[in-house]
C-alpha cells in the first residue's frame, strides 16, 4: 500500500486540501494518508481543519509571533525533515503558491521523494507579482513529478516550460469541491443560517436587514503603502457616493493593512470593518453579497460559482481564465479605476449581469476526485 503525506499551511491550503484529504479516506484500501501542517496560519487554519472535521497527524508549529519569510522557510524545512524521515512516504502532495508548499516540495527532493503538485501552472510573468507567489509556484515545478493543473491554460504554461505533458493532469480546482461541500451544508439548515447571522451579528454587521453590500478583502503585501492608501480612498468614495449600499469589510490582522484601513474608513455610517472570520461564515457572506473587491487569488475562483461579479485590486492575475470568461476584472489599486468600475456595476444592471451570468472556468466540484483516481492508476502496487 502506496503512503501519501498532504502537506499544507495556511487557510487558503487547507481550504483547497480539504476536499483531497477526504477523498483519500475513501480509498483506505489503496493508499494510506497522512496530514502534516505547518500551521504557518496557526488560528485560521485551525478553524478551517474544524469545519472539514480535519485532524492532522503532524503538526510543525511553525509560526511565531513577527514571522518573515525567512522565518517561515527555516521552519518548514528543519520541521517537515523529521516527518519525511518517520513517515518514509511514496508521496508528498502539496498545494498552491504558499511558502509552506515550495519549501516542503524542497525537503521532499532532499529525501528523493515525489511530490505532487496541486495547482499546479498558474502564471503571471512576473516573479514580483503576486510576491512571493510567482517564484514559489515555479520553483515548485521543478521539484514536481505529478503537476495537477486546474485548467487548460494552466497546462499550456507547463507544457511552454517543457514539463513532460505525461505528467499533467487537468482537474479543475479543488477549491470548488469545497466551496460546494459548504454550500451544501448552509442551504437548507435553518439553525446554521441563523448561528451564522448570529455570528457575524455580534462582530458587528447584520446580514439580513434588507440592505445590498459589497464584500471587500485585502491583504496582498505588494499593496501595502500606497496601494492600500488608494484602495481605502475608493472604498471611502464609494461609500459616499452610494449611501444605499453598506461596504463590509472583514480586515486582515496585518498592520500594514489594519493602519491604512482604520485612518481612512473609520466613522463612515455605511463602511463596516470587522475582524477576520471564519470559512464557513465567510462563504455565507460571500453568497449574500452583491459584488466583491478584493485581492485575493482563491476568491477569484469561488465568487463566480456564487454569481457574485469579483473586481480584483491587482495589476496582474495568474488566474486569467476568470478574466477571460468575464466573472471577473482587473481593476488594480489606483483610486480612480476602482471607484469607475464599481460605479459601473452599480449603476448599469447589464454590466452587473454580464459579468454575474458568466460561465465558471474552475471547474465541476470533482477536482478531489480526479486527483486520487489518477495516483491509484500512477502509484497503486
Amino acid at each position: 500500500m502506496k503512503k501519501i503525506l498532504i502537506v499544507f499551511g495556511t487557510r487558503p491550503e487547507a481550504i483547497k486540501m480539504a476536499s483531497v484529504v477526504k477523498e483519500f479516506e475513501k480509498c483506505k484500501d489503496k493508499f494510506e494518508s497522512r496530514v502534516c501542517i505547518s500551521a504557518q496560519h496557526r488560528e485560521m487554519l485551525d478553524q478551517v481543519l474544524s469545519i472539514f472535521e480535519i485532524e492532522p497527524d503532524f503538526d510543525l508549529n511553525i509560526m511565531k509571533e513577527s514571522q518573515d519569510l525567512y522565518d517561515i522557510t527555516n521552519g518548514v524545512l528543519s520541521g517537515i525533515k523529521e516527518v519525511l524521515l518517520k513517515y518514509n512516504p511514496h508521496l508528498v502532495l502539496v498545494q498552491g503558491d504558499t511558502t509552506t508548499s515550495t519549501f516542503a516540495a524542497l525537503a521532499s527532493f532532499y529525501q528523493k521523494i515525489p511530490v505532487g503538485h496541486i495547482e499546479a501552472g498558474l502564471r503571471t510573468g512576473n516573479i514580483y507579482s503576486p510576491w512571493p507567489e510567482e517564484m514559489n509556484r515555479m520553483l515548485t515545478r521543478c521539484l514536481t513529478l505529478y503537476h495537477f493543473a486546474p485548467t487548460e491554460t494552466s497546462r499550456r504554461n507547463l507544457l511552454k516550460e517543457n514539463v513532460d505533458e505525461k505528467s499533467i493532469l487537468v482537474t479543475g480546482n479543488t477549491v470548488i469541491d469545497s466551496l460546494y461541500f459548504i454550500i451544501n451544508k448552509i442551504r437548507g439548515n435553518n439553525q446554521l443560517q441563523q448561528d451564522l447571522n448570529e455570528y457575524i451579528r455580534k462582530r458587528g454587521y447584520h446580514v439580513n436587514q434588507g440592505k445590498k453590500f459589497i464584500l471587500i478583502t485585502g491583504h496582498r503585501r505588494e499593496n501595502f503603502g500606497e496601494g492600500f492608501i488608494n484602495i481605502c480612498n475608493a472604498i471611502k468614495e464609494i461609500a459616499f457616493k452610494y449611501p444605499q449600499f453598506d461596504l463590509l469589510y472583514p480586515v486582515h490582522l496585518n498592520p500594514n493593512v489594519q493602519k491604512p484601513v482604520y485612518d481612512i474608513l473609520n466613522n463612515i455610517n455605511n463602511v463596516f470593518l470587522i475582524e477576520p472570520i471564519e470559512y464557513l461564515p465567510f462563504v455565507y457572506i460571500m453568497n449574500n453579497s452583491y459584488i466583491i473587491l478584493t485581492d485575493s487569488g482563491g476568491i477569484q475562483e469561488e465568487a463566480p460559482s456564487l454569481g457574485k461579479p469579483v473586481l480584483v485590486m491587482r495589476d496582474t492575475t495568474e488566474r486569467p481564465e476568470a478574466v477571460e470568461a468575464g466573472t471577473v476584472k482587473i481593476v488594480g489599486t489606483e483610486e480612480k479605476k476602482i471607484v469607475d468600475e464599481l460605479s459601473l456595476l452599480i449603476d448599469n444592471n447589464e454590466e452587473y449581469q454580464k459579468m454575474s451570468r458568466a460561465h465558471n472556468p474552475y471547474g465541476d466540484g470533482n477536482a478531489a476526485a480526479r486527483i486520487v483516481k489518477f495516483l491509484i492508476n500512477n502509484l497503486s502496487d
